[in-house]
């Protein structure tokens, strides 16, 4: 009988059976000796799934998040009860939201990007009457501070990205009308550079300054395009699946998501559950929220993401979601 050496090409290892396969684990595939119950296991092709996460302290909409599961921030946002726009910060600490210090202007329909102790927020919308917003907050883990204003004011929802409140990118967005302008901060002013090459707003964005991609929103219709950034210019690449806008997203330029959200544009009550997940090539079809919505924040490493908050059509939200793909783990047997 032939031995797995000579069919794989290498000896079977041997794993005490605690080990955890988060994606990317490179371990995808493998078959090994589990020491802990004597058996033969197998590594299984990655699956994400949804799992509930702790509520936010006030349910709202309009709002935008940054940072992971385990230390994420969301502020602004638009309250029905009592009717207002809001300056509120949550923090997360991978269970529990905790109200931190507020903003200095309340807004919606901004842009966030970064980490929980280095935040960036930027744009939105005041009403009353309805202003354009162009001024930024950087937050430091304890408080926001004011900083550069865009060159020009906009409201974008999810098109920002970045790692730190020094590097961000803001893509797109309603001036109005919806544009392609994009611009570049270096911790304390805005610079345009290469614009997109579709006008849009309320779409999803992943990556770093450098290294970064949007996709899907609401332009002159709703768009499928996904679009890539490498620092210097912006490229079309593979199209989501379901085109829509006031959804949420998160990631890397090759591990990203796009969930929830509206489609068509004016049913508002027509709201999606649907996650679609990008592997830096195609979207594909992937496991759904346990509560469809739109109007919400969402970040994360990709194969760990977060969403909170929203709008489910009738009410608004202060549920959490956390994303995660892990490999399933199959014992081989015979017979």
């Amino acid at each position: 009988m032939a031995k797995y050496k000579g069919i794989g090409g290498t000896t079977v290892q041997t794993r005490s059976g605690t080990e955890e396969y988060t994606y990317p684990s490179g371990a995808e595939g493998s078959i090994y000796y589990n020491s802990s119950n004597g058996k033969f296991e197998f590594v299984g092709i990655a699956a994400g799934t949804w799992a509930s996460g702790g509520n936010l302290n006030q349910a709202r909409k309009h709002i935008t998040l940054a940072g992971t599961q385990t230390a994420a921030i969301v502020a602004g946002g638009y309250l029905t009860s009592p009717d207002s726009i809001s300056a509120l910060s949550e923090e997360y600490n991978g269970s529990t939201w905790s109200e931190g210090n507020n903003l200095n202007l309340a807004r919606i329909y901004h842009g966030t990007w970064g980490t929980q102790t280095a935040a960036g927020l930027v744009g939105g919308l005041t009403l009353g009457p309805t202003t354009y917003r162009g001024e930024t907050e950087k937050y430091n883990g304890t408080s926001w501070s004011e900083s550069g204003d865009l060159n020009t004011n906009r409201y974008m929802g999810g098109l920002c990205f970045g790692t730190t409140n020094t590097a961000g990118i803001v893509a797109g967005g309603d001036t109005p009308p919806y544009t392609v302008n994009v611009e570049t901060f270096d911790g304390s002013s805005w610079t345009e550079i290469a614009n997109i090459n579709t006008a849009r707003t309320f779409g999803g964005a992943a990556g770093t300054s450098t290294d970064g991609l949007i996709y899907s929103g609401q332009g002159a219709s709703l768009s499928t395009a996904t679009e890539t950034w490498n620092g210097t210019s912006w490229t079309e690449v593979g199209d989501v699946n379901l085109a829509r806008h006031y959804g949420a997203g998160g990631g890397t330029s090759t591990l990203a998501t796009w969930a929830g959200g509206t489609n068509p544009s004016a049913a508002e009550t027509n709201v999606k559950a649907e996650t679609e997940q990008w592997d830096g090539t195609s979207w594909t079809e992937v496991s759904n929220l346990s509560t469809a919505r739109q109007r919400f924040g969402g970040d994360g490493t990709g194969a760990a993401n977060i969403v909170a908050g929203g709008y489910t059509g009738t009410a608004d939200q202060a549920v959490t979601e956390e994303w995660t793909i892990s490999h399933a783990i199959k014992t081989v047997t015979t017979s």
